[in-house]
């Protein structure tokens, strides 16, 4: 194992991989907090038994955590699934861990927690406001993050949901907080999902807490509904990284004959798709949501628009990996007239990458931030 993917702990060395694999991947698959965190629970002697782990990257924690057959709670469809390919990597029962997605609660009450900030605050609060009736005054609470992901307000939010803090010294950027439960805390109102209406129609968008652009329209989205492609009869329509499926809806409202596909990796993202579909169509006959790894499982020439905002980061990692992954898979589920919709920010030069795999690749609008292009005709 090289010593980017070989994570040492007290417990054992791990090979460790991100996921989605690309070649010649520069980043890891844990970082300095996940590494401070294993070594004090060996320190501390920590509860053996009912561990909760929330929003472990790619299962660094439940890996080296295997023996407590701990139950792994994220947002993340593609981070639970790296975990499984990392335990099986490593020759260990991927059945040892259980997966909790975040839409769904823990059923019962955990005796250590071990939580990793996440890049929304809003998901942890809403994760710790569901967390506050199963805790007890025994249970263990240990909070970790690099620093520079977590600003004062982290502080704040603890000690008002759960209890005091104690804070650890900082070890090569990374940093823990115990959580000390204070049972006599009243459990606050869960403020997720938001709800906000969406101007010019009777839609109000429901959004759950990990959801981007939650309280409002983010200003690519709006650019791109300003110039929907206008299409008629019975295509197949891609709401590819979805979010709360505000692209696809429009356009199943000027297309009514059209099948939707509502794509993301995040749970909350799909659960709000589900939600804001069903304002048009109570049923869902028309749409069908796919969690996992973007088009992954879409077959080869089944696609007739594809809508796309793609992210722009994989947790707290910025970058453009998944959004390549995206259009190179665009370019393989489209039909040979079919078209690629994207939307992003001008810096971000998409027009040059995506000529590696469309021949047309079209300027549609374009402001002081955002550029919306049209690509068809896949290469290859």
């Amino acid at each position: 194992m090289g010593s980017e993917t070989c994570l040492k702990t007290p417990a054992g060395e791990f090979e460790l991989h991100r996921y989605p694999a690309r070649r010649r991947e520069l980043l890891r698959a844990w970082d300095a907090a996940d590494e401070y965190l294993l070594n004090e629970l060996t320190e501390k002697n920590l509860p053996q038994q009912q561990t909760l782990i929330v929003n472990d990257g790619f299962g660094a924690l439940a890996v080296a955590l295997h023996a407590l057959s701990p139950v792994s709670w994220s947002d993340s469809w593609l981070a639970h699934k790296g975990m499984r390919k990392n335990l099986e990597r490593n020759a260990l029962d991927s059945d040892g861990v259980s997966i909790l997605p975040s839409t769904e609660p823990p059923d019962e009450s955990p005796a250590l927690v071990l939580i990793k900030v996440p890049k929304s605050l809003a998901l942890l609060e809403d994760q710790l406001i569901r967390l506050n009736p199963l805790l007890t005054e025994n249970s263990r609470v240990i909070v970790a993050g690099m620093v520079k992901t977590m600003p004062s307000s982290l502080w704040k939010m603890l000690e008002k949901i759960i209890g005091p803090t104690q804070t650890s010294l900082a070890k090569k950027k990374a940093r823990l907080i115990e959580v000390i439960v204070d049972p006599r805390l009243p459990i606050p109102e869960n403020p997720y999902p938001v709800r906000w209406g969406l101007e010019g129609t009777a839609f109000e968008i429901i959004n759950d807490a990990n959801v981007f652009s939650r309280e409002r329209l983010d200003l690519g989205t709006r650019l791109l509904l300003e110039h929907l492609p206008r299409t008629e009869g019975s295509q197949e329509i891609i709401d590819l990284g979805c979010g709360n499926g505000v692209l696809g809806l429009m356009a199943a409202q000027n297309n009514p004959q059209a099948r939707l596909h509502f794509v993301d990796e995040s749970y909350m993202a799909i659960a709000s798709a589900r939600a804001n579909f069903q304002q048009l169509d109570v049923t869902l006959q028309r749409a069908r949501f796919h969690l996992g790894n973007g088009l992954a499982n879409f077959d080869k020439n089944s696609g007739d628009l594809i809508l796309c905002n793609p992210p722009f980061h994989q947790s707290h990692a910025i970058g453009d990996t998944l959004a390549l992954s995206m259009f190179e898979q665009s370019a393989n589920v489209l039909r040979q007239d079919g078209e690629l919709w994207v939307v992003g920010n001008r810096h971000l030069d998409y027009h040059v990458k995506l000529k590696h795999w469309f021949r047309s690749v079209k300027v549609v609008a374009s402001n002081k931030k955002f550029v919306i292009l049209k690509l068809n005709i896949p290469c290859g």
